[in-house]
């Protein structure tokens, strides 16, 4: 069954000193503040494209490592992963790292390299920035 989800943004003034919020209207978790500022210099309180891509493509890795590592029969005990989504003004989204450290009991740290960059592979978010230089570090905790 497909899903769709939706989020929108309202979006006030020029790029460099205007702002806008983005409203989460799917899980009504919350609306959150975003500005040039907050995308090109400090966050300050504020969000950004590359922050809300770099939850979607954590959270998304860590599924489908969760789910490969399962079908293996090593399900994990735990995986804490972070995406660090590299923007550069003027050239875009010029790289992803994700770095991931597991907690599988019974799991030699090669075999999990190699189902994290499965994961990395063939996540959907993954497979949805296939324009961009997607990187891993895997390690076992």
């Amino acid at each position: 069954m497909a899903t769709t989800r939706q989020a929108h943004t309202v979006w006030e003034g020029d790029l460099l000193k205007g702002t806008g919020t983005v409203t989460f209207d799917s899980s009504g978790i919350g609306d959150y503040p975003v500005s040039w500022p907050s995308r090109a210099e400090k966050a300050n309180g504020r969000t950004s494209p590359e922050e809300l891509i770099a939850a979607a493509h954590s959270s998304c890795f860590s599924m489908a490592l969760s789910n490969g590592l399962a079908k293996v029969g090593n399900p994990p005990t735990r995986l804490n992963t972070q995406a660090d989504v590299t923007f550069q003004p003027g050239e875009g989204i010029t790289g992803i790292h994700i770095t991931v450290q597991g907690e599988i009991p019974g799991m030699d740290e090669a075999d999990f390299v190699k189902a994290a960059e499965d994961a990395k592979a063939n996540c959907p978010v993954s497979q949805a920035l296939t324009g961009t230089t997607i990187t891993l570090t895997a390690s076992l905790a």
